[in-house]
């Protein structure tokens, strides 16, 4: 049996558009994940940055299941003494949701420059205009 190995001169990328209308967060952090990363190409080699383009349209519009959105915190410190900062999801989600969402796909990815180079390729929108049009991105329609 043999192994096809992918350079990575031999990727070929494409752009998809992902609608998180009414879906939840995570759910669709996970298929965005798994496109930037390439795992759904036949061809896929962990090794080789094989991911395709990825755009997430009506950010603002997906939902957090459960109490999340009470009981969720984003935390981040500044490095300096009583430097932890905290923000509960609920105003992250209507202040920034799409680094709501960037935070829950770069969760999802490798932490080493494959994961790095993969979340270049994200680009997420609150509403459901984007400037790539000219792209021609491809809807995923497999939920």
């Amino acid at each position: 049996m043999s192994t096809t190995l992918v350079r990575k001169e031999d990727v070929q990328r494409k752009w998809y558009v992902l609608d998180a209308a009414g879906k939840p967060l995570g759910r669709t952090a996970v298929i965005a994940a798994n496109l930037l990363r390439g795992k759904l190409k036949p061809d896929f080699t962990p090794n080789v940055d094989c991911g395709d383009y990825v755009i997430v349209i009506n950010a603002d519009k997906a939902v957090l299941t459960g109490k999340k959105l009470d009981q969720k915190y984003y935390r981040h410190h500044s490095g300096w003494i009583g430097g932890l900062k905290e923000t509960k999801y609920k105003t992250l989600m209507a202040e920034r949701p799409d680094f709501a969402f960037e935070l829950a796909v770069k969760g999802m990815l490798p932490k080493n420059t494959l994961g790095r180079g993969a979340l270049t390729r994200l680009k997420v929108f609150a509403g459901a205009e984007h400037p790539h049009a000219a792209q021609k991105p491809e809807a995923w329609t497999q939920d």
